[in-house]
């Protein structure tokens, strides 16, 4: 009898913690994705800008496009953080625009996946969670449409937009790149969300 009696209060034991790991696992996995969180903020952020941008290029000129950036890129960015209630920027170690400049924390994350890329490895966001808040970060690769203002000035970017390049940002670090490079990152920061509601 008493051998019977420790064989179901070890079986009881056991199922309890069996359901026990179950609980904790639904909530584990009840936890948002916020490397998905802040790709999709990226991706549909880059998305509007590159719509815009390629528009402006198509009707009127690479020169003017320069115009598009250092008036409606900012604009555009603000609507789309605002969209999904985070801070959105684009940041790189060298700036165009000194509002641009990357911060001790980006600039490393920046170095990180340059050597990502330089070693052809996958690039994979870096997401941190801070006192309740994810901050993400994704690297910003050039092709061959950004040698059009990042490239080589009178080999890629041609007379014309250097001089408007000169006139708008007269600090501008933002070229001599090639394709494949890292420009810059996405520093994305949003609310980390609670599982348990």
């Amino acid at each position: 009898m008493k051998s019977i009696v420790i064989s179901m209060a070890t079986m009881l034991l056991l199922f309890s913690c069996k359901e026990g790991k179950k609980e904790s696992d639904t909530v584990q996995s009840d936890k948002p994705n916020y490397e998905e969180i802040g790709m999709r903020y990226a991706q549909e952020t880059q998305k509007v800008l590159g719509k815009n941008l390629k528009g402006t290029i198509q009707d009127k000129g690479v020169a003017e496009a320069v115009v598009f950036c250092n008036e409606r890129a900012y604009p555009l960015t603000d609507s789309m953080a605002i969209q999904y209630d985070a801070r959105i920027k684009r940041v790189s170690d060298k700036t165009r625009n000194p509002l641009n400049k990357a911060n001790a924390t980006e600039l490393a994350h920046i170095n990180t996946f340059k050597k990502q890329i330089a070693a052809g490895d996958s690039i994979v966001p870096i997401v941190q969670e801070k006192d309740g808040q994810v901050h993400f970060y994704y690297p910003i690769v050039t092709n061959a449409l950004c040698l059009n203002c990042h490239g080589t000035p009178n080999q890629n970017i041609t007379p014309e937009v250097v001089e408007h390049l000169s006139e708008l940002y007269p600090e501008d670090e933002a070229t001599g790149y090639g394709i494949d490079e890292v420009r810059g990152i996405w520093s994305i920061v949003f609310e980390a969300s609670d599982p348990s509601k």
